[in-house]
């Protein structure tokens, strides 16, 4: 594994939604970075100047500061532009979705994962990619779970050099958190589906099997580990599991939840898990 010098040049990109929801971790963050390292800070406004900015970093090593969303993103556009075998990413998790940097080995205290960043070592991880050339980092779910959602307006930015601004929106952040539980709805989780599931062109289950749900997630040594639930009858059904290098959902109509985000509906999905694909900052002790 390759460890890092502080005297890389960093790119550190911060996602829009990192700056409204946590300014302070972010500028933690940035603080111990720039104390490191030789910084240049992008602070894109959507999707567009986000992908700009990594596809102009140069030889400086991306940073990035934000959600699991972001670093997906980031991921997925590094993989479109045939860059990411080549490139260490790194991340620093800040706001409110960020299960998917844990489980992948990044702290998520915003001073801990920017120390990782100057002084941690690379890790190559697998990756699924599908035959839209979409990415999954970590795992997939069929149907996706059900989602608590609170009825809460969208983020606005927050004006440089007007203080008072911020404290206002802070505090209509506070009040609207408050609101009574109400005010938030559960998405309800789907009924068994009907699903045909192949692992390496061999059929786990089929259409005439409804199942409960399906997960697909990277393994070791190149594999997918994929289980399969299928709906009880009577005595509660046991999971059928499986591992291979490519995996084929066919059926009705069906979304899935690949790491932070719901794609579909689509009728037939292939996965294939691409080796060591790409690398990330994490600290010594994780990657040892």
């Amino acid at each position: 594994m390759a460890t890092f010098a502080t005297s890389d040049q960093l790119l550190v990109v911060i996602d829009p939604v990192a700056r409204w929801t946590d300014g302070e971790s972010v500028r933690i963050a940035k603080d111990v970075l720039s104390a490191g390292a030789t910084t240049k800070v992008c602070l894109p406004e959507g999707p567009e100047e986000f992908a700009r900015a990594l596809a102009r970093r140069g030889s400086r090593r991306p940073v990035v500061i934000g959600d699991d969303r972001a670093l997906v993103r980031a991921v997925s556009l590094l993989h479109r532009q045939r860059e990411l075998a080549g490139c260490v990413l790194s991340v620093v998790p800040v706001g409110g979705a960020l299960t998917l940097a844990e489980t992948l080995g990044v702290p998520t205290g915003a001073v801990a994962a920017a120390r990782a960043v100057l002084d941690g070592v690379e890790r190559r991880m697998d990756l699924l990619v599908d035959d839209s050339d979409g990415v999954v980092l970590g795992a997939l779910r069929i149907p996706p779970v059900p989602v608590r959602r609170a009825a809460q307006p969208e983020p606005v930015p927050v004006a440089q050099g007007r203080p008072w601004l911020r404290t206002t929106y802070r505090s209509l952040v506070r009040t609207l958190g408050a609101r009574p539980a109400r005010l938030a709805t559960t998405v309800p989780a789907p009924g068994p589906a009907r699903l045909r599931v192949e692992v390496d062109g061999v059929t786990l289950v089929d259409l005439d099997q409804p199942v409960e749900g399906v997960s697909v997630a990277t393994g070791s040594a190149g594999l997918a580990e994929v289980e399969v639930r299928p709906a009880s009858v009577g005595a509660e059904a046991c999971p059928l599991r499986a591992s291979g290098r490519t995996v084929t959902v066919a059926g009705p109509d069906f979304r899935y939840r690949a790491d932070a985000g719901v794609a579909g509906p689509v009728r037939k999905r292939t996965w294939r898990v691409v080796e060591g694909a790409w690398g990330l900052t994490v600290p010594q002790r994780a990657g040892a």
